[in-house]
């Protein structure tokens, strides 16, 4: 445990906790865009470690919390089909459609399975060459190579019984989203490094500029979180707006270009709607031309199915930062980790479900 006690020691976070007392001098809220960085704040308790005047509010940093409801009644039609091996990672199958879930569908008897890799998908495909395997391909900038390696794999191997249904959604648009919205309370960023590790960090440089709004690229342990506040406040409180490497122990500013170049050969970008914020321009990832036989929504028909989003969930309020998940009327009573309306209290990375679990299971208000 030695690498990891070093980002979790009690004394250094005291010494950052003073270094902020010392230099806040007004009131300033930040976002953590990551999920996994909601999770170690509320479970380490970062945030209150910090002066009054600073508020941390969560961003849309989980992909599982952000797939719409509509992608879901898509993977539950086409998982629920008899000649199809439904693949996916463990949280989506917990996610609620509008009328059921993943779990439900195997349940029933589908051929629902839950695998570590896409490549674990397509050697399915590969040693059951009678039935179509599909693989859920969720996920931000950072696991994007991973299901673009799959794709292209499938292709030089000539594989055509293997397909994805893609969700993939891209950060910088989001951030843009949320900064051009009139309830924006949002001061400056804390960049989620894994993303940054695969793309770099240069496309956060013009939304720096335009908003003028600090960027801090950030790593996941307590000590990492504190530091990326601290210099996200430096920048606030000196009138400077730029983008910084808290974690430069794995974050290059050009990020890792044979991945970005992988990228762009198999997906282009895409409009793509996000749960509880509606679509937003350019901010997700689509099969290029050249790789369309792999698109499960076109190979299944189901991309014209329309599903509104449950009005009693405010989780795209929670995503945007607005609202905090004890806030919601339904935490801890409607909605729970086992019986949940909405993505955020499923996910390992939702901020309800860190909520719940770390921060008791009452509303607010109760």
């Amino acid at each position: 445990m030695k690498y990891i006690d070093e980002y979790r020691d009690p004394e250094t976070a005291r010494h950052y906790a003073a270094a902020l007392a010392r230099v806040t001098t007004r009131p300033w809220t930040i976002m953590e865009v990551c999920g996994g960085q909601t999770h170690a704040i509320v479970r380490f308790g970062v945030d209150e470690f910090l002066p009054d005047k600073i508020t941390l509010v969560h961003g849309p940093g989980c992909p599982v919390c952000v797939t719409p409801v509509e992608l879901i009644d898509k993977a539950i039609d086409i998982a629920s089909r008899g000649d199809v091996i439904f693949c996916s990672f463990g949280d989506m199958l917990r996610v609620p459609g509008s009328a059921r879930d993943l779990f439900s569908v195997k349940a029933a008897g589908g051929s629902v399975r839950i695998v570590y890799s896409p490549l674990d998908a397509l050697k399915l495909a590969r040693d059951n060459p009678s039935k179509e395997v599909v693989f859920f391909a969720v996920g931000f900038e950072t696991t994007a190579p991973a299901n673009a390696m799959a794709v292209f794999q499938a292709a030089q191997q000539r594989i055509g019984n293997f397909s994805i249904l893609v969700s993939h959604v891209l950060v910088p648009p989001a951030m843009e989203a949320i900064l051009s919205s009139p309830r924006c309370r949002v001061n400056a960023f804390l960049a989620a490094g894994h993303v940054c590790a695969v793309m770099g960090f240069h496309e956060y440089e013009p939304i720096a500029a335009r908003y003028k709004v600090p960027i801090v690229v950030t790593g996941f342990e307590p000590l990492d979180i504190l530091q990326g506040i601290t210099m996200a406040v430096m920048q606030l409180e000196e009138g400077r707006a730029e983008v910084e490497n808290q974690y430069a122990r794995a974050v290059r500013r050009e990020g890792n270009v044979p991945a970005q170049e992988l990228i762009t050969r198999v997906f282009r970008v895409a409009p793509r709607k996000w749960r509880g914020i509606g679509e937003i321009p350019r901010s997700g990832l689509a099969l290029a031309p050249e790789f369309e036989r792999y698109d499960a929504e076109k190979r299944f028909g189901v991309a014209h199915l329309r599903t509104d989003e449950d009005t009693e969930c405010i989780s795209g309020l929670i995503l945007q930062g607005v609202r905090k998940p004890r806030e919601c009327p339904a935490f801890g009573t409607r909605c729970t980790t086992d019986r949940p309306l909405g993505a955020t209290m499923v996910s390992s990375e939702g901020a309800c479900a860190a909520y719940y679990r770390y921060r008791g299971q009452k509303p607010a208000s109760a």
